[in-house]
């Protein structure tokens, strides 16, 4: 496993970490074996992986309670990152969606991340969070400004409850903002080769300021795999439904680029999972991969693609294919 440094903050991380969307399970996901995903967790750390990702909306706080039972003992093994600004308790912020028969807001307020922070902590069961995360931003009728999100942020760090403030899903020009009033480590946006608009901005912004990125989604949902075949369905709530890479004439137009690059599977004797997540983060700015996974294989796959090492013509190859496969079509 490689490791890279978070930003500018003396925390290295792991370039394939660990990300528990999926593990709050729910109609998005399916059903969570907890047992199993604590289990796969902790494969995780075994296999040197030493970031997970989480967030109170993963499963209503499941996802971090379940890695506050798999990382029990092993607190100094892992950089904890998990995120604020997804609430659910009142109608505090901005009605955004409704989930599971609650209605979720987008909420920045100090008051609400005081207390997001704190039951974060208790799930967890931890004292301190190592990189926290604004989740979404802030948005109207409850647009609570970035300087008043960021001096929230900056005392719960005085007061030793988190190391380092990341942003997530967010603009350059909203980093910016953030940065007028404090330091920023990390930005989590949405990246993978089949969707690589941050290019153009949000990574080259982030590589000159010295600001980790940790990309999620890099995998597609497991379309990048290789291992969903045209024959997949899916139940109408999945989440996969709402990406167009998996529409039936766009998903055969993927598993055909991946069938070309076997021969760079066999060359570096790896699976095409691991190819692309290998890919992923060799891309200029991007600091590591944030890869889901619930079961123990799954967690193990995914550690050792940070053994992978592709060459820069193996690179240029693969951003030449992508290229020509272009966009989705509607």
């Amino acid at each position: 496993m490689n490791y890279r440094p978070l930003g500018y903050t003396n925390l290295q991380v792991s370039t394939i970490a660990l990300g528990t969307w999926s593990t709050g399970g729910g109609p998005w996901w399916g059903d969570t074996d907890e047992a199993e995903a604590v289990r796969a967790i902790q494969a995780s750390l075994d296999a040197g992986v030493n970031l997970i990702d989480t967030a109170p909306m993963y499963g209503f706080g499941r996802a971090e309670e379940l890695i506050g039972r798999a990382i029990r003992g092993r607190r100094d093994q892992v950089v904890i990152a998990t995120k604020c600004g997804l609430w659910w308790t009142d109608a505090r912020g901005s009605r955004w969606f409704e989930h599971q028969g609650r209605a979720i807001y987008r909420s920045l307020r100090p008051d609400t991340i005081r207390i997001e922070l704190e039951e974060s902590l208790r799930r967890l069961g931890v004292d301190c969070i190592d990189l926290y995360q604004t989740h979404w931003p802030a948005m109207p009728p409850d647009p609570t400004p970035i300087a008043e999100t960021m001096a929230c942020l900056l005392e719960l760090r005085d007061q030793g409850k988190i190391r380092a403030i990341g942003v997530s899903n967010v603009t350059p020009a909203q980093i910016e903002e953030y940065l007028a009033v404090g330091p920023v480590a990390a930005c989590q946006p949405r990246y993978s080769m089949l969707d690589r608009r941050i290019e153009r901005d949000l990574l080259p912004f982030c590589l000159q300021r010295n600001i980790a990125t940790l990309v999620y989604s890099p995998l597609e949902q497991g379309l990048l795999t290789g291992r969903i075949g045209m024959d997949r369905t899916f139940s109408p709530g999945e989440y996969r439904n709402m990406i167009p890479w998996f529409r039936p004439a766009n998903r055969r137009r993927v598993l055909e680029l991946l069938d070309g690059w076997r021969d760079l599977c066999e060359a570096h004797r790896c699976t095409m999972g691991q190819l692309v997540l290998a890919w992923t983060v060799a891309q200029p700015g991007v600091t590591c991969a944030l890869v889901g996974a619930r079961k123990v294989a799954h967690a193990e796959e995914n550690a050792a693609a940070g053994d992978v090492t592709l060459s820069a013509d193996e690179l240029a190859r693969m951003r030449r294919d992508l290229e020509l496969l272009g966009a989705p079509a509607d």
